[in-house]
């Protein structure tokens, strides 16, 4: 069995139907989903601000990769286009794959370029951990503490504090 954890965003167009869209897309094997929070963007100031969530997922026969697949599929659904010029620019829709586990439950790691596990900026990402601790508050980031520990970080703390829950956004899944 393979267990990850993705991580949705969007800033632009219909941001909580992108959200849905991206959970039904991978409804198969969703698990749990956490609330919605509002965020300021990151790495880039100059756009609209953010929906985000997280998402557990099991699949017993996939590969990191192709939960990668997966995730850049959903993102094509949204019509989500890339501009080399923004690296973290907006967009209508990002899932990242952040940590994958194995069978055993002990966490893939990977160097590749094409997908560094775990997630190489989850554990400065306030839009990424807040979220996850909600599903799961013991939990640790592959390579990191606790991520309890990590939200108590001066800045990761700031960024906290600029995030908004919207317990209005409810995104539902059937298991």
């Amino acid at each position: 069995m393979s267990r990850a954890l993705l991580s949705l965003g969007s800033n632009l167009g219909d941001r909580e139907q992108h959200l849905r869209q991206a959970v039904r897309a991978l409804s198969p094997f969703v698990q749990r989903v956490s609330g919605v929070y509002e965020t300021p963007p990151w790495g880039d100031a100059d756009q609209p601000a953010y929906l985000n969530a997280v998402l557990i997922v099991e699949d017993p026969e996939a590969s990191p990769y192709e939960w990668l697949e997966r995730a850049h599929r959903a993102e094509a659904d949204a019509e989500r286009v890339r501009d080399p010029e923004r690296r973290f620019g907006p967009r209508t829709l990002d899932v990242d794959v952040i940590a994958v586990w194995d069978a055993d439950g002990r966490p893939v790691l990977s160097d590749d370029p094409e997908l560094t596990l775990p997630h190489p900026r989850a554990h400065l990402r306030a839009f990424v951990l807040r979220p996850w601790h909600d599903l799961e508050p013991a939990a640790e980031l592959p390579g990191h503490p606790p991520i309890t520990d990590l939200l108590a970080v001066p800045g990761l703390a700031d960024d906290l504090a600029a995030m908004t829950p919207r317990p209005d956004l409810a995104l539902e899944f059937k298991a």
